[in-house]
């Protein structure tokens, strides 16, 4: 029987090509402001960047920082790598699952991932992951969707997760803030610019 990991990354490789055409209307209209406001929060040398996709983030990169950047997709990956070339982006990209990081404990001043823990098959494993690589005084910084605290939207959202999930590999339903706290993080905050279902969340170690 293969794995949810298997399972979810096999989605991804499939959408791969498509990917940003996909999402190009609410990149457009919603997530590229928020993915500014996530970025232009990041200190420190030595970045990790979680699920790095199809390279979304390049762009928003710091030009003095050394960074690194994971996804657990192949084709994704693969788009990553296209678009680093093309824009001549100076980051290391590697295929690595944020479940099981191939990185000493303490490594990373920020780590950093946009909409990724929706995808994580483990999301307590992979956040616990992200913890023990950051170093100490070190930030987490997560632009993630979030079920609705609205009682009927998260019921609605609840129903037709499943639908969601098998069709691109994401859950729509996921309590992140809950599961960033329960990670042993000594500070976790959400920037009071937040919506309901997108919380941008800054997590001290």
């Amino acid at each position: 029987m293969k794995s949810d990991s298997t399972i979810i990354k096999k989605r991804y490789d499939r959408i791969a090509p498509y990917f940003e055409g996909l999402e190009a209307v609410m990149e457009g209209l919603f997530f590229k402001n928020w993915r500014k406001k996530l970025w232009a929060k990041v200190d420190g040398h030595h970045i990790l960047e979680v699920g790095v996709g199809t390279g979304k983030n390049f762009d928003y990169y710091p030009a003095d920082a050394q960074i690194t950047a994971i996804d657990f997709s192949p084709e994704m990956l693969r788009q990553a790598i296209n678009k680093k070339v093309r824009k001549t982006v100076c980051v290391e990209l590697n295929l690595m699952d944020v479940q099981s990081l191939d990185f000493a404990d303490n490594s990373f001043d920020t780590i950093i991932g946009s909409f990724v823990f929706c995808s994580v098959p483990l999301p307590i494993k992979g956040l616990k992951e992200l913890y023990r690589v950051c170093k100490p005084g070190g930030q987490v910084l997560l632009l993630e969707h979030v079920l609705s605290s609205k009682p009927v939207l998260a019921k609605i959202m609840n129903f037709i997760n499943p639908v969601i999930v098998a069709l691109v590999g994401a859950n729509i339903n996921r309590n992140t803030v809950k599961n960033v706290k329960a990670c042993g993080f000594a500070l976790v905050r959400v920037d009071e610019r937040s919506s309901d279902m997108i919380k941008l969340i800054e997590a001290r170690k």
